[in-house]
């Protein structure tokens, strides 16, 4: 059995650089919600010196609310914002050297468009105008998933080791109580749950299936650092490869 571990980085956080060297997988942020060129062209080091695989991470033009308030922005206007985000980092990606694997969507963008199929269909064709041999990632079973098959696209099917669940596999509103889950081991544990079992407790305590490739620990989430390594060594004492999907 083999898993990704991922993070979300390149966005000001300070454990960037301890990060890149447990994770497999990165998340750059490419400017709509966090990053400039200067964040991006470090990142992409940073991967490239600890041999992660490293994606773009677009997001809603929204700084202000990190990209996590909804937004209404859709169509032709969503693809051209994505589509400038990407081939950001893409230009700095090609001038390191280095291949970009994957494209998540950050935030609001990524929940909205794991629901709605207008924008699931804008982040997959703004994928294969950008990078049509990369993987999109998104939740198991969404709208992306839906998207990204059906435009010929490459897909990774996405866990959250630090997030909450809802019964219907929706991740629990950052708003709500015990929707971040701080401890480092009550994290792993998720993890390794999702990674073996293929399936999360949600917050009201059902089973539910997750069958996934890849598993997220957020950058900006405290203790991250701890987390990432904590889970890191669960999956290898359990016998699991950690690598890339790709």
């Amino acid at each position: 059995m083999q898993i990704d571990l991922n993070a979300d980085l390149g966005e000001g956080g300070p454990l960037d650089a301890e990060l890149m060297s447990v994770v497999t997988s990165c998340n750059i942020a490419c400017g709509g919600h966090a990053g400039d060129a200067d964040s991006m062209r470090v990142a992409v080091r940073l991967a490239k010196t600890h041999g992660v695989s490293a994606g773009a991470h677009p997001s809603f033009p929204d700084r202000e609310n990190f990209g996590r308030t909804a937004s209404d922005l859709s169509g032709s206007a969503l693809i051209a914002v994505l589509k400038g985000q990407v081939s950001d980092l893409q230009r700095i990606a090609g001038e390191e050297g280095v291949r970009l694997a994957h494209l998540k969507p950050h935030g609001a963008l990524y929940n909205m468009a794991a629901k709605d199929k207008g924008l699931a269909d804008s982040v997959a064709k703004v994928m294969k105008m950008t990078l049509p041999q990369a993987t999109l990632v998104g939740p198991p079973g969404s709208a992306l998933e839906r998207a990204a098959k059906e435009q010929g696209l490459g897909f990774a099917a996405e866990g959250f080791a630090d997030r909450a669940y809802e019964n219907d596999g929706a991740l629990r509103a950052r708003g709500e109580p015990g929707a971040v889950i701080h401890d480092p081991e009550q994290q792993s544990k998720q993890a390794l749950q999702i990674a073996i079992e293929r399936s999360v407790t949600t917050y009201q305590g059902k089973t539910l299936a997750l069958p996934v490739q890849t598993i997220c620990v957020h950058g900006d989430t405290p203790a991250a650092f701890d987390a990432a390594k904590a889970i890191r060594a669960s999956f290898l004492s359990h016998g699991l490869t950690v690598c890339a999907p790709h």
